[in-house]
């Protein structure tokens, strides 16, 4: 992809994502989305087969950008509880200044269906987030920080916790996201001893 294609196509899920959070999934067209970025329909049939495919890159994308700024906190640390706050405070406060990110997150994970009518996105969609919490998990097992305990239980648990952390400051304006991600760490640091 040329770099113009690929600016384009950043323009395209930006503003994809401000319509979505705006106006919900039903209401997200394609025409919609054209408005909003100022292009015509077609340029976004140009660069994506439809609104699925548009909406599952979106969410590729915004997942690429959470790993991409939690792997890089992670760096130097060096235990296994440094490395669970970090995971859960660094999710926060990269997702802190993209509320309309989370916003249009929820709308596709409640509203794209796949070819069987069934949810695109859910906890069968997860295995790599899974994967990468328990390995956090397992290091704090293997040095003894953590006490024992089924690895795949208190991944799922740690993910939806998450999950509803983020779904709850989505719809909650004046929730503060950094306590609740404080919290949450203190959780699961207690949870994990």
């Amino acid at each position: 992809m040329s770099f113009i294609e690929e600016a384009r196509r950043a323009q395209i899920i930006a503003s994809a994502i401000e319509v979505l959070a705006s106006v919900g999934f039903a209401k997200a067209s394609l025409a919609a989305i054209a408005k909003h970025a100022g292009i015509s329909k077609g340029v976004i049939s140009y660069h994506f087969a439809g609104k699925d495919e548009l909406m599952e890159e979106i969410v590729n994308q915004i997942y690429t950008k959470i790993a991409e700024h939690v792997v890089a906190r992670l760096e130097g640390q060096t235990t296994a509880v440094g490395m669970l706050r970090t995971h859960i405070l660094s999710v926060a406060e990269h997702m802190r200044d993209h509320r309309s990110q989370i916003q249009a997150l929820g709308e596709i994970f409640h509203n794209l269906r796949d070819a069987e009518g069934r949810p695109r996105y859910g906890a069968h969609t997860n295995e790599e987030v899974y994967q990468a919490v328990e390995h956090i998990y397992r290091f704090g097992q293997s040095t003894g920080e953590f006490r024992a305990f089924d690895l795949r239980i208190m991944a799922v648990t740690h993910s939806s916790a998450v999950d509803a952390m983020f779904a709850y400051w989505a719809v909650t304006p004046g929730h503060d996201l950094d306590a609740h991600a404080r919290e949450l760490a203190d959780f699961f640091e207690r949870a994990a001893t």
